[in-house]
């Protein structure tokens, strides 16, 4: 077994390349929904899936992909991985309708699931492990701002060049990442054999597609028998999940059970799955409120978006040396309180006709809350984990992580698709008197079905007025239709955004049931372990056997 040679710093930023490519892609697509919408003609089920599409395939194969870099070499399942992408995203740059670009987004995320766990797998062993807390730092400074950035990055490519530029910036960063780790990362003798558990893989991946393909088209299908047997059918092959991986947990499972047996690696993964709801919750309706509600541009949306990046990028450092001195554990419950009252600051100040200044500072509040989170937690959820476990143990909370972003991208779109069909149907009611009586009742009836394709980009009723109709007529209608979307959104908007609050604000609850360290710890340091490392933790535990 030889330990990786090189220049871990050059290393570290070619690794940040593509670590940053796939976690921008979480939430760039969020700023050009509207232009997607209006160019592909896409309902909003279907944008819901351009997004989750995605994080759904990084989410099932986080796991499979990690055992695979030890099998095939990390350096290679990361050139591999980067290429897929790159392709990817120059193949959804040219897609010419919705389907094509689901389905290339989904190849994006199998690119993304295979060089993402080989980012923190090689840190780890390039790194000394003196150096190795401000190696994952800086890789946890990456993961903040790549996805806070998403919006201002995007609103200027949408507004400047096109929406496809969002997928076509991948394009040169992934052929620098490739060159970068041809020259740079060294080729490692280290081959480990692991056995692939394919039955938890598929079973995972078919359970977890139901769910989401259910909550994603619910209100689409009024949640008719085949969405309600979709649901059963998850639980039910989650269940049958659960017994496979009880059977097979002295074979190298999916998930090894033990590690949940620490309360603090279990708190951990639901609080990353909390932090993924705050996240994915804000950027889907505040997009459609800036661009739709407000008339922004998708380049002044985005701009307006960036404080929230200023604040993780502020907050980040300090977040990881704190939570050293004071204990991970408080540091996150402070960023999961500060992002949660953020949303409910935008809940209270986000309305029809509002200026975009009232939302800077909220967003500003969330961003050091999302600043707090992400070193002390990966410090937390590694700090009890056995040696022999921590790649295991890593490779079930990244997948968890992205877990949660599936399930909150779907129940916030399966929420704000009810709220708004409602709520578009009530305005329509109060406003329609506003409307010359002769064409009330087809007014009301064209925001019937707004809900569930989300007519973004005209913020009109959506009426097909014949040409006889006089100017001031349809101005009239078109004004009174603009008011009823507005309206409409707002009232649809507040309940999606509690979702997350809530959700955040359980996560900052279950922080006061992490457990301080006492005595020894299983890992000291709160820190993976290297290949070496972890081979001499390994023989340790099998010498007194051996004596």
């Amino acid at each position: 077994m030889t330990k990786l040679r090189g220049n871990p710093w050059a290393i570290l930023t070619v690794l940040s390349i593509g670590f940053f490519m796939t976690l921008l892609d979480l939430t760039i697509v969020n700023i050009a929904i509207p232009d997607m919408v209006e160019h592909l003609d896409a309902s909003l089920d279907q944008i819901l899936w351009i997004t989750n599409a995605y994080t759904l395939a990084l989410a099932v194969l986080l796991i499979t992909a990690g055992r695979m870099g030890d099998l095939t070499g990390k350096k290679n399942l990361f050139v591999y991985g980067v290429a897929l992408f790159t392709l990817a995203s120059l193949a959804c740059g040219l897609a010419q309708d919705p389907s094509q670009l689901i389905t290339f987004r989904a190849i994006q995320g199998v690119g993304a699931a295979m060089l993402l766990p080989q980012t923190l797998s090689l840190i780890i062993d390039v790194f000394p492990h003196e150096k190795r807390g401000v190696a994952l730092g800086i890789w946890g400074i990456v993961a903040g701002v790549s996805g806070a950035a998403g919006p201002a990055v995007g609103g200027v490519l949408v507004t400047k060049i096109d929406w496809r530029w969002i997928f076509f910036v991948n394009i040169p960063l992934g052929v620098l990442a490739v060159v970068g780790a041809l020259l740079f990362i060294p080729n490692a003798d280290r081959s480990v054999k692991h056995r692939f558990d394919i039955p938890g893989v598929i079973l995972s991946s078919v359970a977890l597609f139901l769910l989401s393909f259910a909550l994603i088209e619910g209100q689409k299908y009024d949640w008719n028998g085949w969405i309600w047997t979709s649901i059963a059918a998850s639980a039910v092959v989650f269940a049958v999940f659960l017994g496979y991986q009880r059977g097979q947990q002295d074979n190298e499972p999916l998930v090894p059970f033990s590690l949940f047996k620490d309360r603090n690696f279990t708190i951990m993964n639901f609080v990353g799955i909390a932090i993924s709801f705050g996240i994915v919750g804000l950027f889907l309706p505040i997009t459609v409120y800036l661009q739709s509600v407000l008339g922004y541009s998708a380049m002044k949306s985005g701009i307006v978006l960036l404080p929230l990046s200023v604040g993780t990028f502020v907050m980040a450092g300090p977040a990881g040396v704190l939570s050293e001195k004071l204990g991970g554990k408080y540091i996150l419950m402070t960023g999961l309180v500060l992002y949660g009252g953020g949303l409910l600051w935008v809940m209270s100040v986000a309305d029809v006709g509002e200026s975009w200044t009232g939302v800077v500072a909220p967003l500003f509040v969330m961003g050091m809350g999302a600043g707090c989170t992400f070193t002390p937690m990966a410090t937390e959820v590694m700090r009890n984990v056995p040696p022999k476990l921590t790649g295991a143990a890593s490779g079930v909370n990244n997948a968890l992580r992205q877990v949660g972003s599936v399930l909150a991208g779907a129940v916030v779109g399966a929420v704000l698709q009810g709220q708004l069909a409602s709520s578009l149907k009530d305005q329509a009611a109060q406003r329609a008197g506003a409307v010359p009586a002769d064409y009330r009742d087809g007014f009301v009836k064209s925001f019937d079905s707004a809900g569930k394709h989300l007519e973004v980009a005209g913020n009109t009723s959506g009426m097909k007025l014949p040409s006889s109709v006089p100017a001031d007529v349809a101005h009239r209608i078109q004004d009174t239709g603009a008011a009823v979307f507005g309206h409409g959104f707002i009232d649809a908007m507040h309940p999606t955004l509690l979702v997350s609050v809530v959700v955040m604000f359980l996560g900052a609850a279950s922080c006061l049931l992490v457990k301080k360290p006492s005595g020894a710890s299983a890992n000291p340091h709160g820190l993976p372990l290297s290949a070496d490392e972890l081979a001499a933790a390994e023989a340790a535990d099998a010498a007194p056997a051996r004596g």
